[in-house]
């Protein structure tokens, strides 16, 4: 892991792999997004909204996982002092963020048609909000932190506080009941017929690979800028530096 301590050397291997990772993951969920909505056979309980699944699933996954990654690297701050872990965990925040809004417009969008409602206080609906509100927070926070030069600390701290959010998210299908249907895919099976399976699991790797591409590119961003900003303070701190005028000589 301090392999890549050195924002250099983890420059040099963003700088190949970002575009290979958003790239490829584009050119796949894009296709998955086509298979779904013109290959793949309408339901015989959900009719043709069941294609909104190629986007939702992955979109819910990728938002869960997203916060995830912000206590890992949260935790790599605070444990190991990880000098480019809390760039990654803001580098994650803001695409995180966005998944967990676009998992929140279709499950309301989905729900319309199959629960008769765009929205429910169930447990798994009011615990994806909660994320929603938490990635806002933590957004917040570590803007605050760059910006004004307080400690990161903080920000980190709320990234491990809110990951018990996280289970609470997988299991609130299972611990309440509610209109949102109990898991259908878990370890080791899946409930799904293999015409959606397949493609939902070649969509989940492409956005996941589009999520990375566009985490290793917004950390890019975020180490330049603070290069830049390093530099304007050094330069200022020169213009402030006495000049030094040396004696005249007597004649």
């Amino acid at each position: 892991m301090h392999i890549y301590a050195n924002p250099k050397r983890f420059l040099s291997l963003a700088k190949w792999l970002m575009p290979l990772l958003f790239w490829s993951g584009l050119v796949l969920s894009l296709g998955t997004l086509a298979w779904g909505l013109f290959v793949v056979p309408p339901d015989r309980l959900m009719g043709e909204t069941v294609r909104i699944l190629f986007i939702h699933v992955p979109a819910a996954w990728l938002g869960m996982g997203g916060w995830t990654g912000i206590a890992l690297s949260s935790a790599a701050l605070l444990i190991w002092k990880h000098p480019l872990a809390g760039i990654a965990a803001r580098a994650i925040a803001m695409p995180g963020m966005v998944f967990c809004a676009i998992c929140l417009a279709t499950g309301s969008i989905w729900g319309r048609p199959t629960w008769g409602t765009w929205w429910e206080w169930d447990g798994r609906l009011t615990s994806m909000l909660v994320l929603l509100f938490l990635y806002g927070g933590y957004i917040a926070l570590s803007n605050a932190a760059a910006r004004e030069g307080g400690s990161v600390k903080i920000a980190a701290i709320f990234g491990l506080v809110g990951a018990i959010n996280v289970p609470i998210i997988n299991r609130s299908v299972v611990w309440w009941n509610s209109l949102h249907q109990p898991p259908s895919i878990t370890a080791g099976n899946s409930s799904i017929e293999g015409v959606y399976f397949y493609p939902l699991l070649v969509g989940a790797f492409g956005f996941s690979l589009l999520f990375g591409g566009l985490v290793l590119m917004r950390m890019r961003a975020l180490i330049a800028e603070q290069q830049v900003e390093a530099r304007l303070r050094r330069r200022a701190l020169d213009d402030e530096a006495p000049t030094v005028t040396p004696a005249m000589g007597a004649a």
